[in-house]
C-alpha cells in the first residue's frame, strides 16, 4: 500500500480545504446530504448490529463501512470541514476568506442536517411500520440513547454540558485523524484501513458527532422517546458542534499544519545560521471559481 508522508499529507489538506470553500452552492449541498444520509445509515445499522446481538463492539466494529463509502465518494461532513477549511486561510489561499468558510460550514450544516434528518424519517417508519406499531427493539434503544444524552446531561448541570462538550472534542479528534487518514495513501484499500481504526474508536467509546446525533434524536424523538427539541438543541446538539470544531481543528488540523506544512519557517531558521537568503514558499494557485478542477487526492477522492 502507497504511503503519503507528512509535508505532502498536509499539502492535500490544504488542497481540499481550499477547493471546498470554491464549490458551489449546489454541490455543496449535495455532497453534505448525501454523505450524513450514508453516515446515519450506518450508525442505524450498528445500532441495529449492537441491540440485536447484545455486543456493542461489533456494531463499533461495522460502523466504519458508512464513513468509508461517503469518502470514498467524495461527500462531505461538517466535522471533516471543521478541520480542512481554516488550513486554507492559514496558508493563504487565493479566494480563501473567513467569510468564505463560515459560508462553507453553514451550507454543509444544513446539507447534514437534511440528509441525516431524511433517514431518521425513513428509519422510524421503518421500525414501527409506518408508525402502526410501537417502534421494534432497536427503534426502543434509539429513544433511549436520545433521552440518556440529553436529560441523561442535564441531570448533572454544568459538570454534564462540560462532558458533554469534551465528548464532542474527543469524537472530532478522532473522526478528523480518520478524515486525514484517508489521504495518506493512494491505494483504495490503504485508505479504507486507515479511516476503519480512528471511527470504530470513536463509536465504542460513545463520543459526540454533530451528524449522527443529527440522526439519533431526530429519530427518538420521532420514536416517542421522552426528551424535548429543545432538550436536543441544549443539552447535545449546539455543545456537541462546537466541541467538534474544537476536536478537529485544535488536534488534528493545525498541529499537522504547524509542524508538516510550514517549510519556509525552516528555511528562515537554517538561513540565520548559514547566512543565505531564505527561499519563501508562495501559495499554490487555485482555479479560479468557474472552472474548478478538483485536486488530485486532496480527499480520499474528493473530508469533509
Amino acid at each position: 500500500m502507497s504511503y503519503v508522508k507528512p509535508a505532502e499529507l498536509v499539502t492535500r489538506m490544504v488542497d481540499a480545504g481550499a477547493y471546498k470553500l470554491q464549490m458551489s452552492t449546489r454541490d455543496t449541498l449535495i455532497r453534505s446530504f448525501m454523505g450524513a444520509a450514508l453516515l446515519t445509515i450506518a450508525a442505524a445499522f450498528a445500532v441495529t448490529v449492537s441491540v440485536n446481538t447484545g455486543q456493542p463492539l461489533l456494531g463499533a466494529l461495522l460502523f466504519p463501512v458508512g464513513f468509508v463509502m461517503l469518502y470514498l465518494l467524495g461527500y462531505d461532513l461538517l466535522t471533516g470541514v471543521f478541520t480542512l477549511t481554516p488550513l486554507a486561510l492559514l496558508d493563504k489561499r487565493p479566494g480563501a476568506t473567513v467569510g468564505g468558510m463560515l459560508r462553507n460550514w453553514g451550507l454543509v450544516f444544513l446539507g447534514n442536517f437534511g440528509g441525516a434528518f431524511m433517514v431518521a424519517v425513513l428509519m422510524a417508519v421503518y421500525f414501527t411500520y409506518g408508525f402502526s406499531t410501537e417502534p421494534s427493539a432497536v427503534g426502543l434503544a434509539i429513544g433511549e440513547i436520545g433521552h440518556g444524552r440529553t436529560v441523561g446531561y442535564a441531570d448533572h448541570g454544568a459538570a454534564g454540558m462540560l462532558t458533554l462538550f469534551i465528548r464532542g472534542v474527543l469524537c472530532n479528534w478522532l473522526v478528523s485523524t480518520g478524515v486525514v487518514m484517508a489521504m495518506i495513501s493512494d491505494n483504495v484499500l490503504g485508505k479504507i484501513v486507515a479511516m476503519w481504526m480512528p471511527i470504530m474508536l470513536f463509536f465504542y467509546m460513545g463520543f459526540e458527532h454533530s451528524i449522527v446525533n443529527m440522526f439519533l434524536f431526530p429519530s427518538g424523538l420521532l420514536l416517542g422517546a421522552d426528551f424535548t427539541i429543545m432538550d436536543y438543541l441544549i443539552w447535545n446538539e449546539i455543545p456537541t458542534v462546537v466541541g467538534n470544531l474544537v476536536g478537529g481543528l485544535l488536534f488534528v488540523g493545525l498541529p499537522l499544519y504547524l509542524t508538516h506544512g510550514r517549510p519556509s519557517a525552516r528555511r528562515a531558521r537554517a538561513a540565520r545560521v548559514d547566512g543565505s537568503a531564505p527561499r519563501v514558499r508562495t501559495p499554490k494557485q487555485v482555479a479560479p471559481a468557474d472552472r474548478i478542477v478538483e485536486p488530485v487526492n486532496a480527499e480520499p477522492v474528493n473530508v469533509g
